[in-house]
């Protein structure tokens, strides 16, 4: 009843203003879902008494149903729609976090946070699809090259906030705030908000399908979106592991772990600005570039903990390695996208499916490999990621040589 197509509700021309401020403002959700709460994780685990390992799955959940969800979910909302599936996905969003602050049952918080991956998937991606709706040209330009910078925001501000709300009320207040974030943009876009799509599609699944496999099968693309994995599984690693460090090891506050979070979060929107810089210049000097400056640092990170381990090293070598990590999602991000112009909408669900199903494994993985002791073991789950960007690199470089001798 509620995605019946036949009677839905249009943005009124005066309302146009505010319901595009509201859809930049649910652009960021995804980064407030996944890094609020980073701060509390310790207290997570202490009180629902459980290990380290099993908190940290909560963040591995929202990725994989988060990344699962853009895979397909463009396609829905292109034939039932924007405005009101993710309006009701605002709203399981704010009911999903009242309950997992209401619960001290692990698998009932993992239930919660995999709902909050596959409605987050849905908003951003029917926000996204909004401008593209509603404007063209030099204005829709514009807006998209905002997104990036809007979406940092949430990584940025939201470890801030929440290791103050964690001082002040403890963990639970992290997911009573999301819930009051979701419901006050609910109620704004149910005033405000409307439908904006103009044409509707047939839902044909073999079609879609037939695209699926034509872009996985494309190495070049395919091998960029790895990319993308080993570049935001850097980020992802820190904010499972960060904490931990911080407030066990270093034996700080949460408080400082937010401040922390934010200074790296800076570090990614820098790359990312550096990244959009430097776009015409050539590609792969650039982005080679890049990462040999990321094994150097990993290099003299590791070298480093044997004489001195406090908290102003790990975020020195910490943000040099986010930033370069933003300039390597920057520019592969670019060059997914561009791969396949006439399918844009489903090569970026693609390329943000995969990128957070990818992202999601390998993090978990390698924590269980190198837990969240110390800032040895974070610099060795460093080492491997950039170990494993560099062999992909190298995989792309040949395939580019092949390329150009046989042409």
């Amino acid at each position: 009843m509620l995605l019946n197509i036949t009677s839905p509700k249009p943005i009124k021309e005066e309302h146009k203003g505010i319901a595009t401020l509201l859809a930049f403002a649910l652009i960021p959700l995804s980064g407030f879902a996944t890094d609020i709460y980073i701060p509390s994780l310790p207290s997570m685990a202490r009180t629902l008494h459980v290990s380290d390992i099993q908190v940290q799955f909560t963040l591995t959940l929202f990725l994989i149903s988060y990344g699962v969800s853009q895979l397909f979910i463009g396609s829905v909302l292109d034939s039932f729609g924007r405005y009101k599936l993710s309006l009701v996905c605002l709203v399981l969003f704010a009911i999903a976090s009242v309950i997992i602050a209401n619960t001290q049952n692990i698998y009932l918080i993992y239930i919660m946070r995999i709902l909050h991956g596959f409605t987050v998937g849905a908003i951003v991606v029917a926000k996204r699809a909004y401008f593209i709706d509603l404007f063209s040209g030099e204005k829709l330009k514009h807006y998209l090259s905002l997104f990036s910078i809007i979406w940092s925001t949430g990584p940025i501000i939201a470890p801030f906030i929440g290791g103050y709300l964690q001082i002040a009320f403890g963990w639970k207040s992290n997911f009573y705030f999301l819930a009051g974030f979701a419901v006050v943009l609910a109620v704004l876009e149910l005033i405000y908000s409307g439908e904006s799509i103009k044409h509707y599609s047939e839902f044909t699944l073999k079609k879609i399908i037939e695209v699926y496999v034509s872009m996985i099968k494309t190495v070049s693309f395919t091998l960029g979106i790895v990319m993308l994995g080993l570049a935001y599984s850097m980020v992802m690693i820190y904010n499972m592991t960060g904490p931990f460090i911080i407030e066990h090891n270093l034996h700080l506050s949460p408080v400082i772990a937010g401040y922390s979070s934010l200074v790296l979060g800076l570090a990614w929107m820098t790359g990312g600005f550096i990244g959009k810089a430097t776009i015409n210049k050539p590609f792969f000097s650039r982005t080679a570039a890049n990462i040999g400056l990321q094994v150097l640092f990993a290099i003299a990170m590791l070298v480093s903990v044997k004489y001195v381990s406090n908290l102003y090293s790990l975020i020195f070598f910490a943000f040099i390695i986010h930033a370069a990590a933003g300039f390597t999602f920057n520019n592969f991000f670019t060059y997914c996208l561009s791969r396949f112009p006439k399918n844009a909408g489903i090569a970026s669900g693609l390329t943000g499916g995969i990128n957070y199903v990818i992202v999601s494994f390998l993090s978990y993985g390698i924590i269980n490999v190198f837990p969240a002791k110390d800032e040895y073991n974070l610099c060795f789950s460093y080492f491997v990621l950039i170990a494993l960007s560099v062999l992909v690199m190298w995989i792309l470089k040949l395939k580019k040589d092949r390329i150009s001798a046989s042409a």
